[in-house]
């Protein structure tokens, strides 16, 4: 039986918290200390906003676990996408002093050698999408320790374990996985299998994210820590919480019909909250799409069948003009005004006033990212 550890928490011991949400699900045993350990952050948007990327607190909690257990050989990695930088992203979410404080290295998977995996496994989808699997060399025999946040996605429903391993195992135009999302991400939970040697996340739902995910979302202050090595079972979990049915949402239903993991929340040991608390718990979210996943559904729905419109369109460079609006609507528009006053509000919660305690620290110096697309 899949154990996943649930801790209610708050801004004053959530540190502390995650040390023992973690020891409560026997971690060492997943995580070998003579392997290195790769922490794959979340980062949905390079703009700070409240549950769309790992909060410092999160990465905090798990740094100082791993240091009080003697894990050595870590680094945090972070991937770029259309409308992400990766160390733009680590400072405006504090990343950055915490790896510093803690000797550790924040590495973009754009500047690291890539190889070409074949996977044991039947694949659903990405074959067909991208012709070929692309993993980090250095991804290989190492643990990978993922970060995300409690949230709703316009294109998954909810998003979480499963999902961050998207931003490890696909390069910068993961875009292409939208049209068969559900079927890559469980692809990429297979592939990790055959790569990885420990395989656990950490999901942080101090704050949570709820409607127009993952960026264009409704703060709301949820009070809870995950953990569990089965990707499934957590992100089944957090679905749960969330108010959903987990096996109703695609990826979750055919990861555990594939024995992935366990996506029935029946049949996973919940640890760290007794039944009763358990029971009440419901956050009632409802994923809604912001215009700019609106659109990205239709044209490519509408599309999908007249292949050298949807290559125009997608593999082009008029694809850049999509790149550009999504910029736009997000960072110029929708950030500066309906964001800012949502920020503004959650800077009053004790949420809010935690993240302001973290420093951003220096603005990092870094190489202009290598602007690639193997695909």
């Amino acid at each position: 039986m899949s154990k996943v550890a649930l801790l209610k928490t708050s801004p004053d011991t959530v540190i502390d918290d995650y040390y023992k949400l973690m020891h409560l699900t026997d971690y060492e045993k997943s995580l070998s200390k003579q392997d290195k350990t790769v922490l794959k952050l979340n980062l949905s948007w390079t703009l700070y906003y409240p549950a769309c990327s790992t909060p410092p607190w999160q990465l905090e909690g798990v740094l100082n676990t791993l240091k009080k257990d003697d894990y050595k050989d870590i680094v945090a990695v972070e991937n770029q996408t259309v409308v992400t930088h990766p160390w733009k992203g680590a400072y405006y979410n504090k990343w950055l002093p915490l790896l510093k404080e803690n000797e550790i290295d924040f590495q973009p998977l754009t500047d690291v050698e890539w190889e070409i995996h074949k996977p044991k496994s039947e694949m659903l989808a990405m074959n067909d999408i991208f012709g070929e699997v692309l993993v980090p060399k250095m991804f290989y025999g190492s643990n990978v320790v993922h970060f995300p946040t409690v949230k709703t996605h316009g294109h998954t429903t909810t998003t979480g374990a499963m999902k961050n391993a998207f931003g490890g195992l696909i390069p910068k135009y993961r875009h292409h996985a939208h049209k068969k999302i559900h079927e890559v991400l469980v692809d990429l939970l297979a592939i990790q299998k055959e790569i990885h040697k420990g395989i656990f996340s950490v999901m942080d739902g101090g704050v949570c994210g709820n409607g127009a995910g993952p960026r264009t979302m409704e703060p709301y202050c949820g009070n809870i820590i995950l953990a569990s090595e089965d990707q499934v079972a957590i992100d089944a979990l957090a679905a749960k919480i969330m108010g959903f049915d987990p096996l109703k949402i695609d990826y979750i239903k055919t990861a555990h019909d594939r024995g992935l993991g366990i996506g029935d929340v029946d049949q996973i040991e919940i640890v760290g909250m007794d039944k009763g608390d358990l029971k009440n718990l419901n956050f009632k979210f409802e994923t809604s799409r912001s215009p700019v996943v609106k659109w990205d559904q239709r044209i490519r729905k509408s599309t999908m069948n007249i292949k050298w419109l949807h290559h125009l369109l997608f593999n082009s460079p008029i694809f850049k003009t999509f790149i550009f609006a999504s910029e736009f609507y997000h960072d110029k528009l929708w950030y500066p005004t309906t964001g800012k006053k949502k920020i503004n509000e959650y800077k009053k919660t004790n949420w809010g006033q935690l993240f302001d305690k973290y420093p951003y620290g220096d603005f990092p110096e870094y190489k202009e990212i290598k602007n690639w697309d193997p695909y």
